[in-house]
């Protein structure tokens, strides 16, 4: 069992305080968007024994049990996170398998180099994700029915709208999806830059369901995103509960802190709210063009007391531990690779005490009991 040392990235989106008050630090000033778990070569995880990606590259049978380097390979699948959300996240998609193969084989192919701000595939993995809410969280996440979507845009009485709601009637739902998300996303610059002032205005005025699409302009006036974000459903996550976004589902978080696992990829196509690259082409290419009714996840209890967050993907399984003071011990011992994370109380795991904000990471079959009175998440696979 290996303590972890992990990274805190300094995206500009993040808060100044979330991480620093979980993890009982002062904050820095500086934002800290995400703390990360795990073995991306981006910013691997730190062990006594080296960083966890050349740990696990010298031994992945041992490190990972042979059934998970069948099924995925000689690496860990998974990469956890603390997201701190204090300002909105791009409106964004990612790639399924197939197409995150053939974008980074075309831009290796073109001799786009991985560090290049224009690069879109930075692996060859699809990123399939869960965030779980620690705090109230808020997020953008899946298209609205066509029909909502017009009527949000009409209730607001901006002229510029209009033509965009009547498109939004006008065709099937995947066609009228693509219309106008390609429409808003090519439309002339200054036309669209007083489009969404008008609509920022008027939203600010309506309040209620428009406030947070109000709130993006503020960070981002004249971005087009903030007319797209209106297409979307905004969903309100308590604590413990999340969201599974597969790919080709349009999203953004808004506001807050949660616990974040997804498979082990770093690929992200933006259409807006980021100063970051933006491919429109290719994104209209990934996006899938259906209405969705976010389903906010709640964990499942167990016997054993485990609370799981059940999705499709075998590459990660997020589940809770609820541990009350002088409980019995949990037995978490599995063949595959696990990192635990507390974020509340006191756990005790093996020989190593864990405080909010700390991980460890535990090779595949070693012996683990875990005690005390707090909050603990547990990442592993489905082998």
């Amino acid at each position: 069992m290996d303590r972890l040392t992990n990274t805190v990235r300094p995206y500009a989106w993040g808060s100044t305080t979330a991480i620093a008050h979980l993890i009982g630090a002062e904050p820095t000033g500086e934002p800290q968007a995400e703390m990360w778990m795990g073995a991306h070569p981006g910013a691997p995880s730190r062990t006594e024994r080296g960083p966890l990606d050349e740990v696990i590259a010298a031994d992945p049978q041992r490190e990972l049990g042979a059934a998970a380097v069948t099924k995925f390979g000689p690496r860990l699948p998974f990469l956890l996170k603390i997201l701190a959300a204090g300002a909105p996240l791009s409106l964004q998609v990612h790639p399924d398998l197939d197409q995150a193969e053939q974008g980074y084989a075309d831009e290796e192919r073109r001799g786009v180099p991985l560090t290049a701000p224009d690069r879109n595939y930075k692996d060859a993995n699809h990123k399939p994700e869960l965030i779980c809410a620690l705090t109230e969280f808020d997020g953008l996440c899946g298209f609205r029915a066509p029909e909502d979507a017009a009527r949000l845009l009409e209730d607001l009485g901006v002229d510029s709208l209009k033509p965009y709601a009547d498109l939004l009637r006008a065709h099937p739902e995947e066609a009228a999806l693509r219309e106008v998300l390609t429409a808003v996303l090519t439309a002339d610059p200054a036309a669209m830059k007083q489009t969404v002032a008008d609509a920022t205005a008027a939203a600010q005025r309506a309040g209620g369901d428009y406030e947070p699409y109000a709130g993006l302009a503020h960070h981002f006036p004249g971005d087009p995103g903030v007319i797209a974000a209106m297409l979307l459903n905004h969903v309100r996550l308590g604590p413990g509960e999340a969201l599974f976004l597969g790919a080709g589902v349009p999203h953004a978080y808004l506001d807050g802190l949660g616990v974040e696992i997804m498979a082990n990829s770093d690929n992200v196509l933006r259409c807006g709210l980021t100063p970051k690259h933006v491919d429109v082409p290719e994104l209209l290419r990934v996006v899938r063009f259906e209405a969705t009714d976010p389903d906010v996840l709640r964990p499942e209890a167990s016997p054993d007391g485990e609370e799981v967050y059940d999705t499709p993907i075998d590459e990660f399984r997020l589940s809770r531990h609820v541990l009350p003071e002088g409980g019995a011990a949990h037995d978490l011992t599995t063949n595959g690779p696990q990192i635990l994370l507390c974020t509340a109380g006191t756990v005790q795991s093996g020989p190593l005490t864990l405080h909010p904000g700390r991980s460890v990471f535990v090779p595949a079959g070693e012996k683990t009991e875990v005690t005390g009175s707090g909050t603990l998440f547990r990442a592993t696979v489905v082998a």
